[in-house]
């Protein structure tokens, strides 16, 4: 970054580090301790939709990759889309299976990352539930290599549990690398592996 930038205001964008997914399981042991919050074993990775013969190599790529997993049972990822467009590649494990979840995740990413698709990943999450049913995800902002918490009311259409999320967020400070721009703390609405 040169002075004209500093002086412009401009910023370099952060390059995605997707190594912090690996803190999520030592995250959710504060998380279980600070809130009650357990894993659910669903995650999944959001990208923009993207057709075609690479991307079709790529998921079976990745199919094939998760396949080999030994302890899995049913497909490894299924590929679904939303309600605005987007895809996700959503993976199932068993509650206690946190650490096989992020290698999923990370797996899924990694391939997408060098199969060229990188530029239309946008996040990954990894669902969590507490005792009373209410839901919450942890999401990794693919782009900002940081994560945000994200709590959906249950039974409240499209409103979020903003005291939890910040409740979250403190908890977590020193776990994971938290997203300081709230404005960035984006709804991820009816996203499979919530």
């Amino acid at each position: 970054m040169g002075l004209l930038d500093i002086l412009l205001g401009r910023t370099k964008p952060v390059a995605p580090d997707l190594d912090q997914l690996f803190a999520l399981p030592s995250a959710a042991v504060t998380l279980q301790v600070t809130t009650s919050f357990v894993p659910t074993g669903h995650g999944a990775v959001c990208f923009a939709t993207v057709e075609g013969d690479a991307f079709e190599q790529t998921h079976r790529e990745v199919q094939a990759l998760l396949d080999a997993d030994t302890d899995r049972t049913g497909p490894p990822v299924r590929l679904e889309r939303d309600d605005y467009g987007y895809s996700w590649l959503v993976s199932r494990r068993g509650p206690g299976e946190l650490p096989q979840l992020v290698n999923d995740l990370h797996a899924v990413n990694s391939s997408m990352e060098v199969n060229g698709f990188g530029p239309q990943l946008l996040c990954s999450l990894a669902g969590f539930r507490d005792g009373a049913g209410q839901r919450l995800a942890l999401v990794y902002l693919y782009k900002r290599g940081t994560f945000y918490p994200f709590a959906p009311l249950p039974g409240a259409g499209q409103r979020r549990d903003n005291p939890l999320e910040i409740q979250v967020r403190a908890a977590l400070a020193d776990d994971l690398r938290i997203e300081q721009d709230l404005r960035r703390w984006f709804p991820v609405w009816g996203a499979p592996g919530l």
